[in-house]
């Protein structure tokens, strides 16, 4: 099947999706979001496919959902942002509940939703340049999938998201239990693919299982209510809208989505200075 926004390509017994709209950071706009959901259908129903690496081209893994698209569509409501919500929400979770093993290979940014899809895999390589971070709610914007706690605690994932710190370095991040390992830049994905070919060689069955025991392990501590729960709450937050996020989109729809960037920034650089 020819995709627009990824690519897809199998190499021996592992499937490799790439993010790709490089010149967008790889904004995940609602094609890239139903490519993924295509391409995840193709990997699973493979039997000849026994791993998924997940991959970006260009300098970075992902920006996050594409903003320009939100703003261009203007949703309104606790209705509109319902369905948008969960249609983010099942794109990432694709990743965590594959029956597949999954694996991430990130350099450069990836934020916001994009450092949510990075966490959903199983195992996620990190370049040495690659920077996660949640920066929402500086621009009054909620989290769609609130994995941070349950990967790097209470404390740690209350500071980066209700500071909205999307300058964490890979080496902190790993340090976190946010990353499995660091290597250097232009690495990443070979080094995810030689971990993909080691679990292809893997009993098909076993590793399956053994991935469901590991993921039914967060269902019994109610990862799955608490993350229904959390999608609620954004629910709340974008259906009613705050008065930061109107004043964030006015400007992207006017000026662009540089300078509501700036505009964002610029009022933390004022209070810090």
């Amino acid at each position: 099947m020819a995709y627009e926004t990824i690519l897809y390509e199998q190499r021996g017994a592992v499937a490799l999706i790439t993010l790709n709209r490089p010149e967008r950071l790889n904004a995940m706009n609602a094609a890239m979001l139903r490519e993924l959901h295509l391409a995840m259908d193709a990997a699973e129903a493979d039997a000849g496919v026994r791993a998924i690496v997940l991959a970006a081209s260009g300098k970075g893994f992902c920006s996050g959902f594409d903003l320009k698209e939100q703003a261009a569509a203007r949703p309104s409501g606790v209705a509109q942002w319902r369905r948008l919500l969960q249609r983010d929400f099942d794109t990432i979770m694709r990743f965590w509940h594959s029956p597949k093993p999954t694996l991430s290979a990130v350099r450069g940014p990836a934020l916001a939703g994009g450092c949510e899809l990075a966490l959903a895999c199983d195992i996620t390589i990190a370049a040495q340049d690659a920077v996660f971070g949640e920066p929402e709610l500086r621009f009054g914007a909620g989290i769609v999938v609130m994995l941070l706690p349950w990967l790097a605690g209470p404390k740690r994932a209350k500071q980066l998201l209700l500071t909205g710190d999307d300058t964490l370095p890979a080496q902190r991040a790993e340090a976190m239990g946010l990353v499995s390992e660091v290597v250097p830049t232009g690495a990443e994905l070979a080094r995810a693919l030689a971990i993909a070919g080691d679990l292809a060689m893997m009993d098909a069955m076993a590793l399956r299982e053994t991935k469901r025991a590991i993921n039914h392990s967060y269902e019994i501590m109610g990862m799955g209510e608490a993350l229904a729960a959390a999608l609620d709450i954004d629910l709340l937050i974008e259906g009613e809208g705050t008065a930061d996020k109107r004043q964030f989109m006015d400007i992207l729809r006017r000026d662009g989505l540089r300078a509501a960037l700036a505009w964002r920034d610029a009022r933390f650089a004022a209070k810090q200075s």
